[in-house]
């Protein structure tokens, strides 16, 4: 299990300098095409590390991701097994590689990736998505805090699911969190709240 000292924050839109690093799953990253850079005024010094957990290294070396690496570096982090020539065009293309023990259910194993990012001295992670990966580390117990953002627009199921299923059999089962701060960003929400 990762240490207190790893503070994990999961959010959905970007806080930009507070960040050591970005995380999320390569379908995420396939299907939004993110630059994953702090957008704040003044500019950071530094770039957060962007990182992205693909079992397979079978992301494409190309995109908003790459055609950053000038501004950032990007860190993708596969699972035991995954292929040799994939790793190395990743490489060839500018990102750097890193492989960790598969979890039990044949993925990246999170607290692997997590402890990876903690003996390179990161200190705090934001999770940008998806929804499996914040799943898979509430479960895990590597969250310590989550930072909700809110608009004022209902989806349905035709969205993505925010976190993905916790397999909660009963309501006192689920994950508990207390809320420490609520502001108002136009006409969005942003909430924050701490395990309890």
């Amino acid at each position: 299990m990762i240490s207190g000292s790893l503070r994990t924050w999961i959010r959905f839109a970007a806080v930009g300098a507070l960040l050591v690093t970005t995380l999320l799953i390569a379908s995420t990253a396939r299907a939004d095409d993110p630059e994953l850079l702090a957008r704040t005024e003044p500019p950071p010094k530094r770039q957060p590390l962007r990182v992205v957990l693909d079992t397979g290294l079978a992301l494409a070396p190309q995109g908003r991701l790459f055609a950053s690496l000038d501004r950032a570096k990007l860190l993708i982090v596969g699972a035991e097994g995954a292929d040799p020539a994939r790793r190395a065009a990743l490489e060839a293309a500018g990102a750097e590689t890193a492989v960790v023990k598969t979890s039990a259910g044949g993925t990246v194993d999170v607290e692997a990736a997590l402890a990876l990012l903690e003996e390179r001295g990161i200190g705090r992670v934001l999770v940008e998505g998806g929804g499996k990966l914040a799943a898979s580390l509430i479960l895990a117990g590597c969250v310590d805090r989550i930072e909700w953002m809110r608009a004022p627009i209902v989806l349905g199921e035709e969205g993505r699911a925010a976190i993905g299923p916790l397999m909660v059999q009963r309501v006192s089962e689920a994950p508990a969190w207390r809320r420490v701060a609520f502001r108002a960003l136009g006409p969005d929400l942003w909430e924050s709240y701490e395990r309890v």
